[in-house]
């Protein structure tokens, strides 16, 4: 799964009979879990294939944090500095999204442009002042869509990124992953639209969580969404969007208009 021999372990959130739950993947099939894998990765019932599931979210976090301009190229093709520390803001829970369910186009906006993320899964509670070694749990793939000229409207993202359905995730959860250099890729209707490497990213997964740590107490199941590369454009009703990264898959969304 990955450049190098470093174990992984994966995991899916899926609908199951009784409501979400999670599971092991191995190979076509998903061992279900009794908790979630950061709580315990026990396991309960026989095997399912994982084609048969409904895929959910890999995360229902507490909250979303962003770091914004954090490849050099996409600071450059917004025409902003480069930043001395990474430059955070939030997206509401509300605005996650499954794989393969729509994202809706608000009709406030008259632009809305994909954002290929590395989103990393928080495993454990980390307060302010503590050390953030070992919080974090894995990583997953995430599309922090954007109302592009609401952004420049308001002057600030709260807006622009906190649409229902403006925060796709998955198709699955990684742990043991090493992020330093993967493949990050935006394709829409199947042409490829971004393409870069988490090695070029100006502040490195650890430094994020240890930034973002000193601020705000993090939960378990938190989301941390670590930047784009450059490349972001629009999408339009009947579009569809795949946010592929190296070792974890491909998270596919469609794009409808939002009714009224």
């Amino acid at each position: 799964m990955t450049k190098t021999a470093q174990e992984t372990l994966c995991f899916a959130r899926f609908e199951d009979g009784d409501g979400p739950a999670w599971g092991r993947v191995d190979g076509r099939y998903v061992q279900k879990l009794k908790e979630a894998p950061w709580v315990s990765q026990e396991a309960s019932g026989r095997p399912l294939k994982l084609g048969e599931l409904k895929l959910l979210a890999p995360a229902r976090p507490g909250k979303v944090v962003c770091v914004g301009l954090n490849y050099r190229d996409h600071a450059e093709e917004m025409k902003e500095g480069l930043p001395r520390e990474p430059k955070i803001f939030l997206k509401p829970p509300s605005s996650v999204a499954d794989p393969d369910q729509a994202v809706l186009l608000p009709p406030q906006s008259a632009r809305v442009d994909h954002e290929a993320e590395l989103a990393l899964v928080v495993g454990r509670r980390v307060r302010p002042g503590e050390k953030a070694s070992g919080a974090l749990f894995g990583y997953t793939c995430a599309n922090d869509v954007t109302a592009r000229d609401l952004q420049k409207i308001d002057g600030q993202w709260t807006r622009a990124k906190g649409f229902d359905t403006f925060c796709p995730l998955g198709p699955v959860l990684v742990a043991g992953l090493d992020a330093s250099n993967l493949a990050v890729y935006c394709r829409v209707n199947g042409k490829v639209r971004q393409k870069s490497n988490t090695a070029h990213m100006i502040f490195p997964p650890q430094k994020i969580l240890e930034f973002v740590s000193s601020v705000m107490t993090l939960e378990p199941g938190d989301l941390i969404l670590t930047g784009t590369p450059s490349g972001i454009a629009p999408v339009e009703e009947g579009d569809v969007m795949e946010v592929e990264i190296e070792g974890i898959g491909v998270l596919k969304n469609p794009v409808k208009a939002r009714s009224r």
